[in-house]
């Protein structure tokens, strides 16, 4: 993908995230209900997080841009693969006095808490939670699934909390508006950009980092609940493992301040990866490999590299079959490759040094022409390179729960646009009559796309 075509594509991200902030922000204005207003917040939160990353990411392709205009050559070190980071079962248990949970005593404190998750310039939130002193731990059920992910990724969590014990009332969130989103969703990308810089550019000082997300306008300043960091951890490879995990959290919020919540400074969690090098194959084609000692004595077979292992089968059509492979090579990231031409009938033969069975063991190879044999050389350096580099996720293939993930879940349950948009049957409440139809229909588009 050319440079004007990534940069179009990011340009066409933050403007959609714009409209959906500016959607957010009109639907907070009209909002008659707390938890409408609260999920109003929450995406205005998200979306400014969206843009300010967004933006990191487009200065950083342009600044690329820049020194290769100038003759600044890029690295040429190799990149390793890309995997899947899955995290899901966040817990965070709280610590409530004696008095509150044991004896009921003292002022009943409700936080409206959410989880904003941040991988790169991929970002997920969770569903809002209410949490008061009945609760022991704050249990998220979402399984947030980030694809595109490298090895020295760092995942970022940020609990934010709003407190719940504050009045409201629709006169307390401002006048209902009918007015259209923002006058016309279909303004100039260079426009709405703009405004995303002037909007965020307060924002980036406050998102993660301890206060509340300023709103889009002035006009919004005093409308609704405000979410405020609570409390945030960043977690890296070295974190990754199967099973249930405990992990430091860094409070950003004091007793003092009525979103507060009672932490214990560690949050619970499940944080697995899944390299592409452990999914898909690598390479595969035919090659000639050195049956036993006699250096004359070779056979043909059909080979493809996947996980950890050099799979041989004896045709293309026994490895489609899922036949058991006559020989298994263990690549691992300790493996070393090199060729040689010792005899001129077999061209370049590739030698794959490596552990097996607790020996070192030498596999002789020969691809069918010199090409093949870079082609595959390289192929099984890369491989080792990403082995290397993905560590412990590399030693088996982890498994991904995808059941509960939020992609799956066709229609949010609780969600503001079905809570809103969608008619209610009479006695159950009524649908807000002024909500323009621009906002409704760019909330639909939203959630069919998530």
């Amino acid at each position: 993908m050319s440079d004007n075509i990534q940069e179009g594509e990011v340009l066409r991200q933050i403007e959609r995230e714009v409209r959906m902030r500016e959607g957010a922000s009109k639907l907070l204005a009209a909002c008659s209900r707390r938890e409408q207003a609260l999920e109003a917040s929450k995406s205005l939160l998200t979306c400014s997080t969206r843009i300010l990353a967004l933006l990191s990411q487009l200065q950083r392709m342009r600044k690329a841009q820049i020194l290769q205009r100038v003759g600044h050559r890029p690295s040429e070190e190799a990149v390793p693969s890309l995997g899947k980071v899955s995290l899901s079962d966040l817990r965070v248990p709280l610590m409530w006095k004696d008095s509150e949970y044991f004896k009921n005593k003292g002022e009943l404190q409700r936080c409206a808490v959410f989880c904003l998750l941040q991988c790169g310039t991929e970002i997920h939130d969770t569903d809002v939670v209410m949490v008061d002193r009945t609760l022991t731990d704050i249990c998220f059920e979402d399984t947030i699934i980030f694809h595109e992910a490298g090895p020295g990724f760092q995942f970022r969590v940020e609990l934010y909390s709003s407190s719940a014990v504050e009045d409201f009332s629709p006169g307390a969130l401002g006048p209902r508006r009918s007015s259209r989103l923002g006058g016309s969703v279909g303004r100039s990308s260079g426009k709405k950009i703009r405004a995303a810089f002037e909007s965020v550019a307060v924002c980036g000082a406050n998102v993660g980092a301890g206060s509340v997300s300023p709103p889009l306008s002035p006009d919004l300043s005093t409308l609704g609940p405000k979410f405020n960091l609570l409390a945030h951890a960043t977690l890296t490879l070295e974190h990754v493992q199967e099973g249930f995990k405990t992990h430091d959290l860094s409070l950003a919020a004091t007793e003092d301040d009525p979103f507060w919540l009672p932490l214990y400074g560690s949050m619970c969690c499940r944080l697995v990866a899944q390299p592409l090098c452990m999914i898909q194959p690598i390479i595969s084609g035919q090659l000639k490999y050195k049956l036993g000692e006699d250096l004359n004595c070779w056979g043909n077979g059909f080979s493809v590299l996947r996980g950890q292992n050099l799979l041989c089968y004896q045709s293309q059509e026994d490895m489609e079959s899922e036949d058991k492979p006559f020989l298994e090579i263990p690549i691992t990231q300790d493996t070393v490759v090199c060729v040689s031409e010792r005899d001129p009938d077999l061209c370049q033969t590739v030698n794959i040094i490596t552990w097996h069975q607790g020996e070192e063991v030498t596999f002789m190879l020969t691809p069918p022409s010199p090409e093949d044999t870079q082609r595959w050389t390289e192929a099984i350096r890369q491989h080792i390179y990403n082995l290397s580099r993905w560590k412990q996720c590399c030693h088996h293939l982890m498994k991904i729960e995808t059941q509960g993930s939020k992609k799956a879940i066709p229609a949010r349950q609780g969600s503001l646009y079905h809570e809103i948009v969608t008619p209610s049957a009479p006695g159950e409440g009524h649908v807000i009559p002024d909500l323009s139809v621009e906002i409704c229909a760019l909330l639909s588009s939203y959630y069919k796309e998530r």
